[in-house]
């Protein structure tokens, strides 16, 4: 940290990234005093900035109404330093050789609100494929990647969000009930993987892995996708080295 910012001395123009820096560093939805007690500024001035963020859609209130998370703003301006143009050629790299490895669409994607979203995909070179393009919003609950993304939530943040979501059948294994699911979340925690047996569309399993930051925190899923008349799940659980290898690749890769 800035000799400036350690004496409470924190340039005007700096603030507003400072309690972004804060936020991204705690990983977790953050109060207005939390992070002033990094920052030491007056306590109206570390209102009004998260009231000006708040307001411009960059940081948005959590449902208790106390803390604050990533708003849509941030969250998109994210995934573009992400998809810069350096890390995007070795990502695509890294993703194009799994994908000639396993011989199936490979992905990645990032947690959005109420939906994981594609940001990269290499696919698959037979004929027969699922088409999920770059920019497709997929559930949380019924996808492997989705299901991921919810084993990295505390058990608080997990009750609101199936407080928040219903689970709707869009296949013929989608879990519906949610003891049931979280019954799955909780096995992929433990296994450090997730499936998707037929939950999110009848004739496709997938399965994903976490890519995490240098925090050791989720940031997005690697995952492949295939349809089950060609792989079997049990098969493609026989990839599972494959992907681990490449997602501490990926997760090498924005923690530089």
């Amino acid at each position: 940290m800035d000799d400036q910012v350690k004496d409470g001395q924190i340039p005007t123009n700096l603030r507003l990234l400072l309690v972004l820096e804060a936020l991204a560093e705690k990983g977790s939805p953050v109060t207005p005093t939390e992070v002033n007690q990094q920052l030491g500024l007056p306590k109206p001035t570390i209102h009004r900035l998260f009231a000006t963020l708040e307001a411009e859609g960059f940081i948005q209130r959590e449902i208790d109404g106390r803390g604050y998370c990533p708003g849509r703003r941030l969250r998109v301006m994210s995934a573009g330093i992400l998809s810069s143009l350096r890390i995007r050629t070795a990502r695509v790299a890294i993703l194009t050789e799994l994908a000639e490895a396993i011989n199936e669409t490979c992905n990645i994607s990032l947690p959005d609100l109420d939906a994981m979203i594609y940001l990269e995909r290499v696919e698959t070179k037979w004929p027969l494929r699922i088409q999920l393009p770059v920019g497709t919003r997929v559930p949380f609950y019924c996808t492997a990647s989705g299901k991921m993304y919810l084993s990295s939530l505390d058990r608080k943040h997990l009750e609101n969000y199936l407080n928040a979501t219903e689970l709707t059948a869009g296949a013929a294994n989608t879990i519906t009930t949610p003891g049931d699911l979280v019954a799955e979340i909780e096995r992929v925690g433990a296994c450090g993987y997730a499936t998707d047996n037929e939950e999110f569309m009848d004739g496709m399993i997938a399965v994903a892995v976490p890519i995490r930051d240098s925090f050791g925190r989720l940031v997005s899923a690697l995952s492949f996708h295939a349809p089950l008349q060609r792989l079997s799940l049990e098969e493609a659980l026989g990839h599972l080295g494959l992907l681990h290898a490449a997602a501490e690749k990926l997760s090498a890769l924005i923690s530089k």
